[in-house]
């Protein structure tokens, strides 16, 4: 006899054996801690369709060329690096100039937020005093005056400042779509304009 309870209701049922792998004509038993009704074998198997398509996250062998990170996916293929997706063991060509990626840029300071944009942020954030980098947004000057003209009503005169409001900080969340860090998504972005300048 087994008990669980599931959504606060206590259920028993009566487990004669294990009970058969789902996979037609297979009489395997299935292990008690199988996340689905399959044998081990079949578990494998759809383990190691799982990680052809979707790849294995672990260590790449070497730095990735472009961006530094020793984290990759490794898929039958290829390895890619997991920040910015360069191909594991391609050349990046350093005598060409890098590609330009402007983006905007969201800075915080106690509760201010300076919405503004660049060409080269690495360069540019380092010239600014700041708290936080709350995210990158990919566009130029004119996208940045439309989320100034955006938010307004929370602007500081005509600087590049605004109030953190709340109608603010859900839209920096949703640019920020769940990256934890805006610079892996700068990187990603310099990476695909690599790979599209090559």
């Amino acid at each position: 006899m087994a008990a669980c309870v599931v959504g606060g209701t206590y259920l028993e049922r009566v487990i004669d054996s294990a009970p058969p792998c789902l996979v037609d004509g297979c009489r395997a038993d299935v292990p008690a801690d199988a996340p689905l009704a399959l044998c081990e074998h079949h578990l494998a198997v759809a383990g190691e369709w799982d990680q052809r398509r979707y790849g294995v996250t672990d260590a790449l062998p070497s730095p990735c060329r472009l961006c530094g990170s020793r984290i990759g996916i490794r898929y039958p293929s290829a390895w890619v690096c997991a920040v910015c997706e360069w191909r594991h063991g391609e050349l990046v060509d350093h005598e060409l100039p890098p590609p330009r990626v402007d983006v905007v840029y969201y800075l915080r300071v106690a509760d201010r937020v300076k919405i503004g944009t660049s060409g080269n942020p690495r360069q540019r954030l380092r010239a600014l005093w700041h708290d936080e980098l709350l995210a990158f947004e990919r566009g130029d000057r004119r996208l940045e005056r439309r989320r100034h003209e955006q938010f307004a009503a929370e602007r500081f005169a005509t600087t590049e400042w605004f109030r953190l409001s709340g109608r603010l900080l859900a839209h920096i969340e949703h640019v920020r779509a769940g990256v934890e860090d805006p610079w892996d998504r700068y990187v990603r972005w310099m990476s695909e304009s690599y790979a599209v300048s090559r």
